[in-house]
């Protein structure tokens, strides 16, 4: 980190970062890493909320509409994460920006989809997490708050509160306006003001109040985070004299787009946010985790705890990563989810194989997250007649490319259209991709050893939200359409320099 004086004010810039594939080339977060920026989560896994419990850490992010959904994280010392659990079963909407809640001895997920909110509770964040209960409360990206008292609140964007019931299952009176955000300079480049993600605690007789402005896409400069803080859980709120507390300052950067942060401290006096960006060069692998320490100052406002020095190597933290699959558990590995159906009874595993019935009209995908900037992976289908089949990055159902095969052909996908590159081969079951430098090339086989590339390589790096909005990322999925059935068998992955 450093500091860049702008305007009068302090401007916390990610200087020195970069994120890159998970590679043993890249350095591992030590133990001084809790003085410094830290990237702790490769892959799309935008607006991180996070909670502790005694010495453990938990977290979630946006489940947009994939099935399972939900995934939940653990952590004893927030650098190192493993997914444990996924709260959601079956199709909820499409779920941007929910906050994870530990209160009076119950986990609550609050999260928008389908124009209100909704909330699930569970003992342990481990499950079996309850059915999405719909508290009737318009808004976004919602932020729960309890006072010392025991009465409770839900911030959403904009600067709106409602309170909750004692049990935190239900409203109480109505939704009001409490806060107006922070004015940036207006000649900042933003996408919108956007006031959005409000993440709340309570310390020492103050409520502090973290908000997202500036839109997460867009100019490599929109995104940020404020900080305020009243009184009262009602305000009025008093803007920090430092803000914001996260933003990039300009392309140069190695993150863009730095946001969305929740505030989280480790029980032994050390405080951090918990944000997302975008990679520099690789926005199309979506928003990626930030930790930063920050620490509080004498008149109670909030600062980085260590500038980093311009050039400094990285801290990059070997988080969880996909691995080839056999599917012989008869569970889906948690890093695997479906888009395009609607729980888990449209699709089952047996005999290692996942099998689902294709439709016509509707493209149904199981796909994962790759953390790596380059790499190779592989899959052996079987398409019924009627359907096709394919080994593509997913980037939603109208924006995907890759290799396909249907009645013995096999051919590429560009912009989910078929391309170039169509092939007779009747026993061709075997499909690879090959992904280095955001350049795409695939291959086909009958036997899974000897290998044909197709003609055309495709360049994979317009797949991202600037070119085809969505705030999505490209991911490595098999998907399947038409009609029939279609069966996945061996998938591998294997990282590439």
């Amino acid at each position: 980190m450093r500091f860049i004086r702008f305007s009068g004010r302090i401007l916390l810039s990610l200087a020195g970062l970069t994120m890159g594939a998970l590679s043993q080339e890249r350095p591992a977060a030590s133990s001084a890493d809790s003085e410094r920026t830290v990237a702790i989560l490769n892959g799309d896994y935008p607006d991180p909320s996070i909670v502790r419990d005694g010495d453990d850490f938990y977290m979630t992010n946006s489940a947009y509409d994939y099935v399972p959904g939900m995934l939940i994280w653990h952590s004893k010392d927030l650098r190192h994460w493993t997914p444990i659990a996924r709260a959601l079963q079956h199709q909820a909407g499409d779920i941007w920006a929910p906050d994870l809640v530990h209160y009076n001895g119950l986990f609550y997920i609050y999260f928008p989809s389908k124009g209100t909110n909704w909330v699930i509770t569970a003992k342990s964040p481990y499950g079996p997490w309850s059915e999405p209960i719909d508290l009737k409360v318009r808004g976004i990206d919602p932020g729960h708050i309890a006072t010392p008292e025991g009465k409770r609140y839900l911030y959403v964007d904009a600067g709106r509160v409602v309170e909750l019931a004692p049990d935190g299952l239900s409203t109480v009176g109505t939704q009001q306006k409490v806060y107006n955000g922070w004015t940036y300079p207006e000649d900042w480049a933003v996408q919108c003001f956007c006031s959005e993600s409000p993440k709340l605690i309570y310390r020492e007789g103050y409520y502090y109040l973290v908000t997202a402005e500036g839109g997460t896409s867009g100019p490599t400069t929109s995104h940020m985070a404020v900080l305020a803080r009243s009184r009262s859980p009602l305000g009025p709120w008093e803007n920090s004299p430092l803000n914001p507390l996260i933003h990039t300052s300009s392309a140069r950067e190695p993150w863009w787009s730095t946001g969305h942060a929740t505030l989280i401290d480790d029980g032994h006096g050390r405080w951090f946010l918990v944000y997302h960006g975008y990679e520099n060069g690789h926005r199309n692998m979506g928003r990626q985790i930030l930790l930063s320490p920050v620490e509080w100052t004498a008149d109670g406002w909030l600062k980085p705890v260590q500038p980093m020095a311009k050039g400094s190597a990285p801290a990059i933290v070997p988080n969880h990563r996909i691995h080839s699959e056999d599917f012989s558990k008869p569970e889906l590995s948690l890093e695997w989810q479906f888009s395009g159906i609607a729980s888990k009874d449209d699709y089952r595993i047996k005999d290692g194989a996942v099998t689902f019935q294709a439709e016509a009209d509707k493209l149904k995908v199981l796909h994962t997250q790759a953390a790596d900037h380059n790499y190779e992976a592989s899959v052996k289908l079987d398409a019924a007649p009627g359907a096709e089949a394919g080994l593509i990055l997913f980037y939603g159902p109208n924006a995907y490319v890759g290799i396909g095969t249907s009645a013995g052909r096999v051919f590429n996908l560009q912009m989910a259209r078929s391309a170039r590159g169509r092939a007779e081969c009747a026993d061709c079951r075997f499909l690879k991709l090959r992904l280095v430098d955001d350049d795409l090339s695939t291959y086909y086989s009958a036997d899974g050893i000897t290998w044909k590339k197709t003609e055309a390589s495709i360049d994979v790096s317009v797949y991202q939200t600037n070119a085809l909005n969505g705030f999505s990322s490209i991911k490595l999925g098999i998907y399947g359409k038409g009609a029939g059935q279609v069966k996945i068998q061996q998938f591998t992955y294997r990282p590439l320099p």
